[in-house]
């Protein structure tokens, strides 16, 4: 048993050092950089059109490179830790309570702010306070990396496709929470009845307490609090509209400096993350290619042009297939050109919108934000089981999806 075992394990010691540090995910970024780059040497991708792609891209790119390295040394400054302790002695050992703690906590993020400050700030919080108390990563991890998406649908900051949608179907801010609340409370209502069967049921039982954990002080308080200020900037830039470009890139800058003072060995190459920038790159160039050479029209005859019930049945259903396949931006972004834009296709347009918030639960590329999350993960050393991860996201996905597309064609 033994001998097979390491003959098992000796590919993965193979080669030069770089390439036996590289997981599933760093390897499917590798491929779509390839691919784009490839799309753009074959002139499947015209360079003018490439270079529009990558302008269009570059404040996002920005802002990932730079949300993610900010998150990094908030970590290292002990910021999630303190936190995570008061999340956890505020609930007072009980299971029930902290889950009801953590789901209010990450729909409210989510819906306030956007998901991928959902996947940057709050996942290390959810880590450290597992950690804290005891309790396995995987039902808090999951708590957070779900509702960053289901939990997406409320307001239009709440998601980048939620801005695109919102200009799309000509609504205000307020119209647009008005139409979408309650199938934000029927997709965070279903996402809360899974994490609880999938992940949380079992190490809860009522007759299971924690010990609260005793408040935790942070080893160089400056360090704590420059930190945590960067990140209440950041926060407070984001919700009073400050590109997300500029406002990222400042917080970061203001921290590596103070790490630089203070702690310059935590500074290392690793924290940039080049697989989410060279996957973003990659992908969005390979979808460039696909629809410039016969995706538009499949999408055309995909959605149909049926504006009833049934066609916004099929936008979400389509919608989440796609946002899994590949991404949920570029999904939303090629099929939202081929639906017209009028009032009667209101209700297909947000059929499609939840299908990719709510859709993007089963593949760890469908969203930017479960990109961000698994990059956090694997920096707490969360052990992700990926079948387990794909069968139940896809029983949620399926589930919220319903729940969300029904309260949508029942309030029209």
């Amino acid at each position: 048993m033994g001998t097979l075992r390491s003959q098992a394990k000796q590919p993965e010691v193979s080669g030069p050092p770089f390439v036996r540090r590289l997981g599933v995910l760093d390897w499917i970024a590798i491929i779509f950089a390839v691919l784009g780059l490839l799309a753009v040497a074959t002139g499947l991708v015209p360079i003018p059109a490439a270079a529009g792609t990558v302008r269009r891209l570059l404040p996002l790119l920005i802002f990932l490179g730079s949300v993610i390295v900010l998150a990094e040394l908030t970590a290292a400054a002990e910021v999630f830790d303190v936190i995570a302790a008061r999340l956890a002695r505020t609930a007072r050992g009980n299971y029930f309570a902290l889950f009801l703690m953590c789901v209010g906590f990450a729909s409210i993020t989510t819906a306030t702010l956007n998901l991928d400050t959902t996947a940057v700030l709050l996942t290390p919080v959810m880590l450290a306070t597992a950690v804290r108390i005891g309790m396995p990563k995987t039902p808090l991890a999951m708590t957070t990396v779900w509702l960053a998406n289901t939990a997406s649908l409320l307001l239009p900051v709440s998601n980048l496709t939620n801005l695109l949608a919102m200009n799309r179907v000509q609504l205000s801010s307020s119209q647009f929470a008005a139409r979408l609340w309650l199938v934000e409370l029927a997709s965070v209502a279903a996402t809360m009845a899974c994490l609880w069967l999938f992940y949380w049921r079992r190490g809860a039982r009522h007759e299971d307490r924690y010990p609260p954990p005793s408040p935790y002080r942070p080893r160089d308080r400056s360090l704590f609090v420059v930190a945590a200020g960067s990140c209440v900037i950041f926060v407070v830039g984001l919700l009073v509209g400050v590109p997300i470009q500029l406002v990222s890139p400042a917080c970061m800058a203001v921290v590596l400096l103070a790490f630089a003072v203070r702690h310059r060995a935590v500074l290392t190459p690793r924290m940039i993350p080049w697989q989410l920038l060279a996957f973003v790159t990659g992908l969005f160039l390979t979808v460039d290619a696909i629809t410039a050479h016969g995706l538009a029209g499949m999408l055309r005859s995909l959605v149909g042009d049926d504006t009833g019930p049934w066609g916004t049945l099929r936008a979400a259903g389509i919608g989440a297939v796609l946002s899994n396949a590949g991404n949920n931006l570029p999904a939303y972004v090629a099929i939202e050109a081929v639906i017209p834009a009028s009032q009667a296709t209101h209700d297909q347009l947000l059929g499609l919108l939840i299908g990719t918030n709510v859709g993007p639960l089963i593949t760890p590329w469908a969203s930017l934000a479960t990109l961000i999350w698994y990059a956090r993960c694997r920096g707490y050393g969360v052990d992700i089981s990926w079948p387990r991860f794909l069968l139940t996201g896809t029983v949620t996905a399926f589930v919220a999806l319903s729940a969300a597309t029904g309260v949508l064609i029942l309030t029209r």
